[in-house]
């Protein structure tokens, strides 16, 4: 039995016209779950009992379990859900001058390897569904009481390994009917799975597309990110191309600036080389201390020279706010598999 958060507004109303009810009815429904926010199909007071008990009898309802929930002193909020298997993922919300963010997670564990990210120290369990995705938005709202503007698939897991309910997820959450979160304020982050990169281009959806990118030469990326290994810097480039040709929207590429590794003028020198020309703009990511591995983020001066070396060359560059560090919610530093871990 799937859950109820597993359709979109449109697939909705073919499931209830096979339960010989009227299309408006999933409307309403629709309304209950992303504008109500409610806990169970019997606060849906406004469908009738026999219609609740037809809910519950062909649909779950998913709702997460607040495990922990942690503050850092800049306002970020870490939250540990507990899923209805046991399992466990992490969801970050982020406070900005434009509105709230909120960074989800698409699987429990990841199969990606990359190593200086926290997540790699997980076993893969499994992917998320598309009903677990859009839950870690109504959760935090509701706990909140607030709304969120802006969401990032870059928690736990590779988004495009996991493509078709993550797809799903932001056709819901994008519903104006629904949690009406317009697709220019949610973004997908990717290690480099080529083939889902074009497919991406094809579908249509104003999102924003980020490529967590971090090395500029075959050798080194694929000691860092497995994947290169399978998709190397090349192919990345002429699906990244495809993609800004076929929907004239802007790439981001995200560089993680670890000391001794990438962040010299040489490697600067390769990323101007490598993006020239292109739409794009580079996030520089001061690298965060993950445990059992040894890289070291790179000092404030060196950032600075690095951004401004990238700009001066026509690269537009920005380095990202760093938030949550101290409660390990910053970039790469999700990792909990297991409610039980400490």
């Amino acid at each position: 039995m799937k859950s109820i958060k597993n359709y979109d507004l449109e697939e909705l109303k073919k499931q209830l016209l096979e339960l010989n009810e009227k299309p408006y009815r999933a409307e309403q429904v629709f309304k209950w779950l992303y504008v109500d926010k409610v806990n169970s199909f019997d606060e849906m007071t406004n469908l009738s009992l026999d219609l609740r008990k037809k809910l519950k009898e062909h649909f779950e309802f998913t709702i997460h379990k607040i495990k922990t929930k942690q503050s850092s002193k800049d306002g970020t909020k870490k939250y540990l859900f507990e899923l209805n298997d046991g399992n466990a993922i992490e969801t970050v919300l982020m406070e900005y001058k434009y509105g709230k963010s909120l960074c989800v997670s698409s699987q429990v564990g990841c199969k990606m390897g990359c190593k200086f990210c926290a997540s790699t120290g997980l076993p893969f369990i499994r992917s998320l569904t598309s009903a677990e995705i859009v839950e870690q938005i109504l959760a935090v709202e509701r706990d909140e009481n607030i709304k969120i503007s802006n969401v990032v698939f870059m928690g736990i897991g590779e988004p495009f390994d996991n493509y078709e309910n993550v797809i799903n997820a932001i056709r819901i959450i994008n519903n104006q009917k629904g949690l009406s979160i317009g697709a220019r304020h949610i973004s997908i982050s990717t290690s480099g799975l080529v083939p889902y990169i074009y497919k991406l281009a094809d579908e249509n959806i104003q999102c924003t597309l980020s490529i967590s990118l971090h090395c500029t030469n075959n050798e080194k990326r694929s000691i860092l990110m497995p994947i290169n290994r399978k998709y190397n810097i090349e192919e990345l480039m002429k699906a990244c191309k495809y993609y800004i040709e076929k929907t004239n929207r802007r790439i981001s590429f995200e560089y993680a600036l670890i000391k001794g590794e990438n962040d010299n003028i040489e490697d600067a020198n390769g990323l101007i080389k490598l993006l020239k020309g292109m739409l794009c703009h580079v996030n520089l990511i001061p690298v965060n201390k993950i445990e059992n591995e040894p890289f070291k983020k790179t000092n404030d001066k060196n950032i600075i020279k690095f951004r401004d070396y990238l700009n001066e060359n026509g690269i537009v560059a920005t380095v990202r706010r760093e938030l949550g560090s101290d409660i390990d919610a910053a970039c790469g530093q999700l990792r909990r598999k297991s409610v039980n871990d400490k």
